[in-house]
């Protein structure tokens, strides 16, 4: 019967790994730099154009003299929308939806992608308004003070009024104490109010070169017309120099830190241990993805069937990977139900964490857990904007585009003592910072 199972299994994987198509695709460099990805997939009109800068919330703005800023990365996300010299201020939404598009940015620690989807019949269009903003978009004091008050807003509900909005800030602050991961990607309010325009567009001028970047085309296209047009538009911008980064490493943790964080939003407290791991593009790090899952991936996972649902000691519980590329943060967390203490649930968080320590994880949720990442990988590659995507973040974050065809054979390839062994390297007490995440005492 056992052998049985197995077998079923064994079809099942076939048949996840059938359906994940290998995505071809193409790579050149401009002479200015710029790389360029194009993938050809006709099975709907439909075309992405995305522009990926190696620049993230992790790189200051400002200067030594003047101070060193945080946010200048997220604020950019927002202010190369606001026009350039053939763009009116206002016009860009219009534009894009007016010829039947959608579009949109996002920041992280480690870069920003700025992509619009369109009708295939409007990738010149596309590539026009990228190269337009990468060659002379307007960085004025309007714009400036237009975006400023606009990410306020944004920082105020998303982060300083949303109850636990503060919870990866408190665990990157204590984790990190030389790195600039310690710093908001959204950045300090002081920061922005006090930064000159000139530093703005010496920030401009340092990060978004094509040198610094890379232009993917994905969809409904001619691989050698969306060659030319690329080249049309990007090839006569100036390359500019790679920026040079020297960030100081982390001392290792090897005693346990404590600390505390208050919340005015909340008024159920958290506990939450958080480990600094490796950088996401190291093996160890898909293993730790596959350690998040199998504790806290839905209602059957460990930690929430047991401190949820049997125990009743919790309101939620679960782990997570926070992937970055020079350091990651792993993180466990648990809101305590009724009369259950902080430290007693902490006791019970960190007993799940022993037992992948010490024991091997049965061979049925293994195969589960490779099913699920089977899976994902299937879905990341369904869409053309999500190939896109992937592809500019394979080859700019971890140098290798060809991810996106073979980085599910690392979860493949894993076994259960890789799993014990990564969570007996990182998820130990004295590599830990122990947060707890409390109500902010009323003032009187």
């Amino acid at each position: 019967m056992k052998k049985s199972l197995f077998s079923l299994a064994a079809l099942l994987l076939a048949g996840f790994t059938a359906t994940a198509q290998e995505v071809k695709y193409e790579e050149l460099d401009l002479d200015n730099g710029l790389h360029v990805i194009l993938h050809q997939d006709n099975s709907a009109p439909v075309v992405t154009v995305g522009v990926m800068y190696d620049v993230g919330g992790k790189d200051l703005g400002g200067t030594p003299e003047t101070g060193l800023r945080t946010g200048f990365a997220h604020f950019f996300e927002h202010l190369l929308f606001e026009g350039t010299q053939n763009i009116d201020r206002g016009e860009w939404f219009k534009i894009v939806s007016s010829n039947g598009g959608s579009n949109n940015a996002n920041t992280s620690l480690d870069r920003t992608y700025y992509y619009e989807v369109f009708p295939s019949n409007n990738l010149e269009l596309g590539l026009w308004m990228e190269s337009e903003r990468m060659l002379h978009p307007v960085i004025d004091q309007v714009g400036v003070d237009t975006q400023n008050e606009v990410v306020k807003e944004e920082k105020r509900l998303r982060y300083d009024n949303s109850p636990y909005g503060q919870f990866l800030f408190a665990v990157s602050d204590n984790l990190f104490s030389k790195h600039p991961y310690k710093n908001k990607n959204i950045g300090e309010m002081s920061d922005l109010d006090d930064s000159t325009l000139e530093e703005f567009k010496a920030y401009f001028k340092k990060w978004y070169t094509p040198s610094n970047a890379a232009l993917v085309i994905a969809g409904d296209i001619d691989v050698a017309e969306a060659t030319r047009l690329a080249k049309l538009y990007f090839e006569e911008i100036p390359g500019g120099e790679v920026p040079v980064r020297n960030f100081q490493k982390e001392d290792p943790i090897t005693e346990a830190l404590e600390a505390t964080f208050y919340d005015p939003n909340i008024q159920i407290p958290a506990i939450i241990t958080g480990y600094r791991t490796p950088g996401f593009a190291e093996r160890d790090s898909y293993i730790l993805n596959m350690i998040s899952t199998y504790l806290s991936d839905g209602k059957s996972s460990k930690l929430y069937k047991k401190l949820v649902d049997d125990k009743k000691m919790a309101l939620q519980a679960g782990a997570i990977n926070i992937p970055q590329q020079d350091y990651s943060i792993y993180a466990i967390y648990g809101l305590p139900l009724g009369e259950t203490s902080l430290e007693a649930l902490l006791a019970e968080m960190d007993e799940e964490v022993v037992k992948l320590q010490t024991e091997l994880i049965s061979e049925k949720d293994f195969e589960k857990l490779q099913n699920k990442f089977e899976n994902q990988f299937v879905n990341s590659n369904s869409s053309v904007q999500g190939i896109a995507a992937s592809l500019a973040t394979n080859y700019m974050l971890y140098k290798n585009t060809d991810l996106i065809n073979s980085e599910i054979n690392i979860y493949r390839n894993a076994t259960r003592e890789d799993i014990q062994e990564v969570a007996k390297k990182y998820l130990n007490p004295n590599q830990r910072v122990v947060l707890e995440y409390l109500p902010k005492k009323d003032e009187k």
